[in-house]
């Protein structure tokens, strides 16, 4: 009865151990030197949202729908991001987004990715 004690303290802890690790990726993935790293290489769906009062939206810590505003020089990486991409370039082309007008993205824990344009 206590080795069975034993496992199955052994087997809540790694569960709450692994469930911690991937909640602290995913909320890293999302920051500047990892977005723009994925960026370079990303191939999954994508979403264009617009924020309409660009000047506002950048003085915020966050806004209601969740995206955290980038500094100017964070605008500047995330484009260039996007540039290295060619296929990225093509398909957000293809939906009529320009590449500098995109303020911000944001991965979703499901591989896809939100991008916000002015």
């Amino acid at each position: 009865m206590k080795h069975v004690l034993n496992t199955a303290i052994a087997a809540v802890i790694s569960s709450l151990v692994f469930a911690t690790a991937s909640h602290a990726e995913s909320l890293e993935m999302n920051y500047g030197p990892e977005i723009e790293k994925t960026l370079q290489t990303f191939n999954s769906n994508f979403d264009v949202r617009n924020i309409v009062d660009y000047s506002n939206y950048k003085d915020q810590d966050g806004d209601r729908i969740g995206a955290q505003p980038r500094t100017d020089a964070g605008v500047e990486h995330i484009q260039a991001s996007i540039k290295e991409n060619k296929d990225l370039v093509q398909r957000l082309s293809a939906r009529g987004v320009k590449i500098d007008n995109i303020v911000n993205a944001e991965q979703a824990a499901d591989g896809s990715m939100t991008f916000w344009v002015r």
